[in-house]
């Protein structure tokens, strides 16, 4: 019995480690499969559609194969398609049996121009959420959802590049492969065990049963070596020996044949690697995260986290270069509205005063706040704070960005300080996004386009103001900097033109229009432009208004002294946060920026 259990044995263990062996080798699939996509080359980009992209599920490596430049970035395919809309493409989809189909797409809007774009580079572009590039080729691997769209191009004039393929990975492993080895190897060694015990019964079966010989009569020592054959004693000794010599030989063979299964079991797992095997490994449980409900319809966020901070990145970099060379037709490409106009206003005084110092540089890193509009749209805006990495001169900057249409990139219009005490409103997170709030808007305790004209009324008139009530003034610090300025200026006037000369002041709402972001409790953060100016005139009509302790406003207006007095104005771009409608909470301060913005000689 024990012979057939050796051989049920055997047969189990060569059937276990030849289906092992079976799926490392002949059973073992391919470990990716790839699509090609050969376009004619006609078009300077070309657009692979997500659901490509998602053909076959895992990550997605894309290659690319040109002569020159070599460009791709991947993005929302709703943004890449607009991005494209005035220019002719080629476009990758699926047809409906699922096959790699290619073909060429009209522009679907005209430029104002009327003519189609030519030549538009697509790198650095605020839209794309990441981009490469290479010359000659590019590899690169990619995992994106099916609204997202990969760009193919060149240089943006010269034909996309025409071979292009796609690979995705295949799951080969066999995690059965190594235990069914490892098991066959076991089984292999119970099938030895019960075949040497089989062999060890058969032999004590044959083994002859001897009885007990009559003792002969006791004789002298050497007699007995005499007679002992006559008398028919036989000698064992020789058997002995004999005997112990055979099962020495069969006891040898018996772990010889042990030796060969253990070297094939250890030779085949040394070739089995870690995904022939079963992944048992503990996961570690995922910590709840606070269920976020996005309304039902609701369009993305403009941008993501990451693509703000590249964009905060470009903005500040691109800034920076315009301070030191004091450019403005550079720092025109990244800032606009009331921000722009401070810059240039500072650049003139740069140049025309040698100490005058710079505007505060914005921040690029660390943006500690992100919140993007939720539009499909144009334009859009978009919400970042950032602290300054300077320990010396520690800030924290807030902006408000927009882009106006696919083609243009992100500039700052309004750009402001927030105070160490601020506290901000709770904002969405940043892959909720924020709607904008409309500047007519009836929803708030105030319309974001109202905001500006009452502030500036509580400016002029303090208390008496009709819509001193609605706003903080108890923790504005804004108001308290611009009551130190009018007392300051005044004073200044006195000790030089006391009875000759006055000063008066006003304030007014900016150009500027207005942009307001939701808050998660239905109230609004309204970033606004308010005008602070001062007029300085003399009395008497022999008096004149000179501009000796003032090199600011002389190298504005261009003349240093003035019969009919000058008139200075100041921009201040101001975020505010105004509660929903019904609320009880007053408008409160946030953070500003204040700076010259024009002198002129008064009419």
């Amino acid at each position: 019995m024990r012979f057939v259990w050796a051989v049920v044995a055997f047969v189990i263990a060569a059937a276990m480690i030849g289906a092992g062996i079976a799926q490392r080798t002949v059973f073992h699939g391919p470990s990716e499969t790839s699509a090609n996509v050969q376009t004619e080359g006609s078009t300077a980009f070309t657009l692979i559609d997500g659901a490509v992209l998602n053909s076959v599920p895992g990550a997605q490596t894309l290659r690319v194969q040109g002569d020159g430049a070599v460009f791709a970035s991947y993005g929302r395919t709703a943004d890449v398609k607009a991005w494209l809309a005035d220019v002719a493409y080629t476009s990758v989809t699926l047809d409906d049996a699922g096959t790699v189909q290619t073909s060429e797409v009209e522009p679907t809007v005209t430029p104002a121009s009327g003519t189609a774009t030519a030549g538009r580079s697509p790198v650095d572009s605020d839209l794309w959420l990441d981009e490469f590039e290479q010359t000659g080729s590019l590899s690169t691997t990619l995992q994106l959802p099916r609204d997202m769209s990969v760009l193919v191009a060149s240089d943006g004039t010269a034909p996309a590049p025409a071979n292009i393929s796609l690979t995705w990975p295949i799951d080969d492993s066999t995690p059965w492969a190594g235990p069914l080895i490892v098991g066959g190897g076991i089984v292999l060694l119970i099938g030895l065990v019960l075949y040497l015990l089989g062999i060890r019964h058969v032999r004590r079966q044959r083994r002859p049963r001897r009885k007990g010989l009559p003792l002969p009569v006791t004789e002298p020592i050497s007699t007995v070596g005499a007679d002992a054959e006559s008398k028919g004693v036989v000698s064992q000794s020789p058997v002995r020996r004999g005997g112990s010599r055979v099962r020495g030989a069969l006891g040898g063979r018996r772990a010889l044949v042990a030796v060969p299964a253990l070297g094939v079991s250890v030779a085949l797992l040394a070739g089995c690697s870690a995904d022939a095997w079963p992944q048992l490994a503990a996961t570690e449980s995922p910590s709840p995260t606070p269920t976020v409900i996005v309304p039902e319809g609701q369009f993305p966020p403009a941008v993501t986290e990451a693509q703000a901070q590249r964009i905060v990145s470009k903005v500040s970099s691109t800034v920076a270069q315009a301070d030191a060379s004091l450019d403005a037709n550079v720092v025109a490409e990244r800032l606009a509205g009331p921000a722009l106009a401070e810059r240039q206003t500072n650049y003139k005084l740069r140049a025309a005063i040698a100490d005058r110092p710079a505007l505060p540089a914005i921040p690029a890193e660390p943006v500690q706040i992100v919140l993007p509009q939720t539009t499909g749209t144009w334009p859009r805006t978009l919400m970042t704070v950032v602290e300054s990495a300077d320990a010396a001169t520690p800030t924290t900057t807030i902006m408000m960005m927009t882009q106006q249409t696919p083609w243009e990139e992100y500039k700052a219009s309004y750009v402001g300080n927030l105070e160490a005490s601020t506290n901000l409103p709770e904002l969405a997170a940043p892959y909720v996004g924020a709607t904008q709030v409309p500047p007519d808007s009836s929803f708030l305790v105030m319309a974001p386009e109202k905001v500006a004209a009452a502030y500036a009324d509580v400016i002029n008139n303090g208390q008496n103001s009709a819509s001193f009530a609605k706003f903080d003034t108890a923790n504005d610090l804004l108001l308290a900097a611009i009551q130190d300025n009018k007392t300051k200026r005044t004073d200044e006037l006195n000790q030089t033109g006391a009875g000759t000369a006055e000063i008066s002041f006003s304030a007014s709402a900016g150009t500027a229009t207005p942009i307001a972001l939701a808050t998660l409790d239905t109230g609004a953060i309204v970033a606004v432009n308010v005008y602070e100016s001062d007029t300085a005139k003399p009395t008497n009509k022999d008096a004149v208004i000179k501009l000796d302790n003032n090199p600011a406003v002389k190298a504005l207006t261009g003349v240093d002294q003035s019969a009919t007095g000058f008139t200075t104005t100041y921009s201040d771009q101001v975020f505010f946060y105004v509660p929903s409608q019904g609320s009880d909470d007053q408008i409160r301060l946030l953070g500003y920026r204040s700076s010259l913005l024009e002198a002129k000689v008064s009419p």
